[in-house]
């Protein structure tokens, strides 16, 4: 099969890898429909974090079933299945509790690579939802995008406790936040606020349900925010970068007791102690559940009610992604699609 491997930073190939077969009774294979390039790729793309030498790329995924393990009971051949970054059994106490990302026997699939033309899935009847039918081919972004990004940005909601009648503050425009800004409208939020510098995910973050725009950072960014709170900041902020800068100015933006969702992932964070408590400020976040979501957003989707594939902005065929990095990289595009 064609996969996506990266060598060094900046050194994207598309190149012919095993074809995946069943080596655990709970695994399935699948034929991926549709993958897509994130943010988080990014960071090995341009050298930050660690790369061992050629790995595997993508972590988000939708596509058919075409095998699966003798101990599989969810899912079977045909269906058409939307599974989460992190394969999960669904069952230990962990993820009993709502946070599958973290189960005891949690496996990334970023380390398997999802984009390719096929994909081994561990802890099958965890991991993946089959839909309710083969969906339509509008359908399909919508669907990818609750893989990661959509689940990613309703998390960051969630944990920033966005609810009616509250002001939420989301930082960072790529698609994760853009996705944060439609959660805080499903779930009720009173006052949305975007803070993007670029015009077109400005335009997309109004269209998701955004009230107002920000365009400052840092100190900056946070005097605006509390000129349009009276002074005490957003009941909640979500964080959606993961730098130091953007989770200070999501700190800064909420008002004491109120809550931060972080869900940018972080590199060289560190938090200050002393101002930090005397912030009153809830913390929370991680790595997205995103298993726990992912029912009830496809029905979303089902239903048309959301329609969070509006942030691929550029389709390529899977062996042009190292134009789909460059375009990301770039900010050429806010989200890439790759088909296989």
């Amino acid at each position: 099969m064609r996969g996506v491997v990266m060598y060094a930073p900046g050194d994207i190939r598309v190149e012919d890898r095993d074809d995946p077969k069943i080596l655990e009774p709970t695994d399935a294979v699948i034929k991926v429909s549709a993958a897509c390039i994130c943010g988080s790729d990014l960071w090995p793309y341009r050298g930050i974090g660690s790369s061992d030498g050629q790995s595997p790329m993508g972590h988000e995924y939708v596509g058919v079933v075409e095998e699966v393990g003798p101990e599989v009971t969810t899912v079977k051949a045909g269906d058409f299945v939307v599974g989460s970054f992190f394969a999960s059994d669904n069952t230990c106490e962990i993820c009993q509790a709502g946070y599958q990302s973290r189960c005891v026997d949690a496996r990334p699939m970023g380390a398997i690579g999802t984009q390719a033309q096929y994909a081994r899935i561990p802890l099958t009847d965890g991991t993946l939802v089959a839909t309710p039918d083969r969906p339509t081919a509008d359908l399909v972004p919508s669907l990818l995008a609750a893989s990661d990004v959509l689940g990613t940005g309703w998390f960051g909601a969630v944990a920033a406790d966005v609810g009616p009648g509250k002001t939420v503050a989301v930082v960072g425009d790529g698609a994760v936040g853009l996705c944060a800004v439609l959660a805080a409208k499903e779930l009720g939020a009173e006052r949305i606020i975007a803070m993007s510098r670029h015009a077109d995910r400005q335009a997309l973050a109004r269209e998701f349900g955004a009230t107002d725009i920000v365009a400052e950072r840092g100190d900056e960014g946070v005097a605006a925010i509390k000129d349009l709170t009276k002074g005490l900041g957003a009941h909640g902020v979500v964080e959606a970068v993961g730098t130091q800068e953007s989770m200070m100015q999501a700190i800064r933006s909420t008002r004491p007791g109120g809550y931060v969702g972080y869900v940018g992932v972080a590199h060289g964070v560190k938090l200050p102690g002393g101002e930090l408590f005397f912030s009153a400020t809830h913390l929370h976040g991680g790595p997205a559940p995103v298993r726990r979501f992912l029912p009830d957003l496809i029905d979303l989707i089902y239903r048309r009610e959301i329609d969070p594939g509006r942030v691929f902005d550029r389709e390529l065929p899977l062996d042009d992604a190292a134009a789909g990095y460059q375009a990301m990289d770039e900010r050429r595009a806010i989200k890439v699609l790759l088909t296989p």
